[in-house]
C-alpha cells in the first residue's frame, strides 16, 4: 500500500473529470453486474499510467459518446476492490495500468499495460473512443 497522500493527486486526475471510485469488491459488483456501459480505469502509481492512461481516459471521457458509468479501482491501495474488478476482466491477466469496457456485465473492449507503455495518449484515447462509439 502507498501512503494516501501520493496517491491523493493521482486519483483527482480521473475524479475531477467525473470518474467514481470503487474501493470495495461490493462496489464494484454493484456497478459491474448493473444494465448499461461501464468504463473502469486499472488506476497506478506507475509512468505509464501518468503520462499514457489516465491523460487517455480523460481524453476518451470527453467524448460526445460515453459509457454510462465512469469508474476507477487504484492498484497497490484497495485490494479487495481492484481484485474483484480484475476477476471481471478475466481472462485478461491482471496489469497496472488497464482499462475496460463493460456492455450489460460483459467485458466487450480491454486495454492492457502492455498496450499503454510507449504509445502516446491520444493513439489509446483513439481505441477507447472507438470502443464508446460502438457499444455505447
Amino acid at each position: 500500500m502507498y501512503p494516501e497522500y501520493l496517491v491523493e493527486p493521482m486519483r483527482a486526475e480521473l475524479t475531477k473529470v467525473g470518474f467514481e471510485e470503487l474501493k470495495t469488491a461490493e462496489e464494484v459488483d454493484q456497478v459491474l453486474k448493473g444494465e448499461g456501459t461501464v468504463f473502469v480505469v486499472v488506476n497506478s502509481v506507475c509512468g505509464c499510467a501518468a503520462a499514457n492512461a489516465r491523460p487517455a481516459a480523460r481524453l476518451a471521457a470527453a467524448n460526445e459518446k460515453h459509457p454510462d458509468k465512469l469508474v476507477t479501482v487504484f492498484a497497490g491501495m484497495e485490494k479487495e476492490a481492484v481484485d474483484r474488478a480484475r476477476g471481471y476482466m478475466m481472462p485478461f491477466p491482471p496489469s497496472s495500468p488497464s482499462m475496460a469496457l463493460f456492455k450489460d456485465g460483459k467485458l466487450v473492449h480491454m486495454i492492457e499495460r502492455h498496450q499503454i507503455e510507449g504509445r502516446p495518449a491520444q493513439m489509446i484515447a483513439d481505441s477507447l473512443i472507438g470502443a464508446f462509439d460502438q457499444y455505447c
